[in-house]
Formats: C-alpha cells, structure tokens, sequence
C-alpha cells in the first residue's frame, strides 16, 4: 500500500531542540534523544468514514513530531498503518450495501488527498492489515506455542496474564478496562474466557465474512491489536520512540499492543513514550462515527475553505486537550491565516532571528503549538506596527511556518 506525496520541509538556520513530549506509561513530561534516526508508529484509521477533524487533528499531532526532529537533523522513520479488514468497516459495508473491500480504497484514498491538502508528512511504510496477515501468522502461534494465548471455539485469544507489564500503559483499574473493552471492540463478557480482557489474537472464519489461510490456526482473520504489533515489529523493532494515536486508543489498543510485543520478544518496553491526541467535540459530544457528528476535510475543502485555515485551527488548540469544533474556531484560523499571509507578503520587515528560537522552544515542549502561533502573532503585530529594513525577515518567518508548523504561506 502506498502512502502520499510530502511536502518539502524548508531548512532553517542552526539546529532544532530535543522533544519533551508527555508519556501516557509515566504520566508525565519525558526527553526523547532517538539518536540519528528517530522512530514512530502512528495507528491509522478504520477506513469506512475519512477524514473527520477528529483524524485530522492526531495526525497533524504526529507530523508536528516529524517536524521537530527533522528540524534537529535527524532522519525520521515513520510508519503508519491502515485497519483495512475489521467489524466496523465489514458492518459499514453491509449497512450500505458495498463491497468491503471497494469501500475501504475509495476511503483510504480519500484520506491519502485530505493528508496531502493538510500538508501532513507522510510515513515511510503505509502498511494495510491484510497485506500484513503473512506476517501476523506466525506470531500469533508463537504466543500460542508458548502459552501465553489458547484456543475458545476456535478463535485465538491472548492471556494478558501472560505480562507482568500488563496495566502499564494506561494504568487503569480493571473495572474500567473492563467497561472500556466493552465499548472499543472488545468481548469481556464472552463466556470461556480465561480472563475478561484477554483479547482476541485470531478470529475463526464465520460465515460470509473475509478470511485468510491462518497456517495452523486455521481460517480466519487477525484481531486488532497484533496487527499493529506485527507490523511494528516488523518495520521498527522493539523500543521505538513514540506509539501514537488519540486518546481513545491508550485503552485497549496500546495497552495490548504492548503486551503483545513484550510477551513476544521478552524485551520491554516496546515503545519509549505513548503518545495520545486528545478528542475532538462537535455541539457539545465528542465527535465519532457512532454519533455521525462528523466534520469532514473533504467536506470543508469541497466548500472552498483553504486547508492552511484547517491547519491553522488544529494547531490552535494542544494536542493532547480535548475541544470542540465550531464555526468560530475556523474563523479565527481564516482570520490568522490572513494576517500572516499579508505580513510576509512585505518586501522587508523586522528580524525574525529570535521567533525561530520561539517556535523551536514551544514545539519542543510538549508541542505547545498554541504557544507557537502566539509567538508567530506577536511578529505580524510588529511587522504592522513598525517599517523594517530586514529584506531576510519575511521569507525566514513564511521558511519558519512551513517548516515546524507545516502551514505554507
């Protein structure tokens, strides 16, 4: 599967800094030093309803994590993945009367344009689940050889048992993941289970719906959570230095995912901080799919708002905070993107040596974007207010927004 065209990232004068990013496993602000090549795994979407601003806003989190590090020189290896068979899309298909598969390219593909209008960096391997499954197999019975899952009619589950890191991630009780597991995929009521989070690593071939050879499995098809471990593995090794995602996915997802992994190769942890996006609320619910409260990029984009605007208004909020989508908010981010725009529209202006130094200082902590665009704020209301003579100014402030903010001028 191929991902989208990048965008080039100008280069800025001297060297970015290191991220300070907070860590769902730790509960708190960590320094990421990844080394010459720094490593991400970014979980993609469940392709049947693209690209809300829900996405869009975890998406533009990560690529805000790209930029920083590109900015300190180092070389970024990226991978995403693409949930491209699972019960929702499978349910969706059905619903309108679709095939499954068709359904997931024209969605996956719309994502693809929605990421390249946003200006989103693109991962190096955009790999789907069912091109993955050869390689989801084995480890699956792996862990079955090892005792760490068991058979239930069938299906495969894993024994969470199994890791003494269990919990670790999301440091939530068990009557919570319980209820948590329930609402997100999970079958913790399901009778036979050893325990009611365990969760499924293969499901047997039921009637009417896709399956793969699963070697001695039998036919079936993988469970949500090993997929992403298997290509993450796969692609990255243990011990990379962000798993993302929204905050919806800390429970059961990487949680799970991380179980899976440190069961797998005895190491831990499997990833060095996990990083989550907060929600995205629309009239006063967070926005999703069950509640068709979506707001679309396509959407906005067809009705003509520019999608530095859409940026804009993202970026205007942390990424780890949870908001609300309004008709306000874009406004605003059209307002800002104007502003700017006339700025370094300007022969020459005031020096911008130390807002290069402030965008840096914001982005590295914590992708304090908001602080960002203040900073960029505070530049336009001194280049209105004064004449300049830096004929440098205005191209290394429009250099500086494109590069670390990922908004072109």
């Amino acid at each position: 599967m191929h991902a989208w065209p990048a965008s080039e990232v100008p280069a800025l004068p001297g060297k970015g800094r290191d991220l300070q990013i907070h860590d769902t496993a730790t509960q708190g602000k960590i320094t990421l030093d990844p080394g010459p090549v720094a490593r991400i795994y970014v979980c993609g979407i469940t392709p049947y309803d693209a690209t809300h601003i829900g996405h869009a806003a975890t998406y533009n989190a990560f690529d805000l994590v790209q930029r920083v590090w590109l900015d300190t020189k180092r070389q970024v290896h990226y991978v995403q993945n693409v949930t491209d068979v699972d019960d929702p899309l499978l349910e969706r298909a059905l619903r309108d009367g679709h095939d499954w598969t068709e359904l997931a390219e024209r969605e996956t593909a719309l994502f693809r344009e929605d990421m390249t209008a946003l200006r989103i960096l693109p991962p190096q391997q955009y790999i789907g689940a069912v091109e993955a499954i050869p390689g989801i197999v084995p480890l699956v019975e792996r862990l079955r050889d090892a005792g760490a899952a068991y058979e239930l009619d069938g299906d495969i589950y894993f024994s969470v048992e199994s890791d003494p890191h269990f919990g670790g991630v999301s440091h939530l009780d068990a009557e919570a993941m319980r209820l948590l597991s329930a609402e997100r995929g999970g079958d913790p009521d399901r009778p036979g289970k050893k325990n009611p989070l365990d969760p499924m690593l293969w499901m047997a071939a039921r009637p009417g719906e896709p399956s793969w050879d699963g070697a001695s499995l039998g036919p079936g098809r993988p469970g949500w959570h090993i997929e992403c471990v298997a290509i993450a593995l796969d692609h990255l090794g243990m011990g990379f230095d962000i798993q993302g995602g929204g905050s919806d996915l800390a429970f059961p997802h990487h949680e799970m995912g991380a179980s899976h992994a440190q069961v797998l190769t005895g190491e831990f942890p499997m990833a060095k901080a996990y990083v989550h996006a907060g929600m995205v609320a629309l009239n006063g619910e967070k926005m999703s799919k069950s509640k068709g409260n979506l707001v679309f990029v396509s959407a906005l984009r067809r009705a003509g708002v520019d999608p530095a605007a859409i940026r804009l208004a993202l970026l205007s909020h942390h990424y780890r905070e949870d908001w609300e989508w309004t008709d306000a908010v874009l406004a605003e981010a059209e307002g800002r993107l104007a502003r700017w725009r006339a700025a370094v529209s300007r022969p020459d202006g005031i020096p911008a040596d130390a807002l290069v130094e402030e965008v840096r200082a914001a982005l590295a902590d914590d992708l304090d974007a908001p602080a960002a665009l203040a900073a960029v704020d505070r530049w336009v209301d001194a280049q209105n207010a004064a004449d300049g003579d830096d004929t440098t100014a205005p191209g290394l402030v429009s250099r500086t927004v494109d590069a670390l903010l990922g908004v072109a001028l």
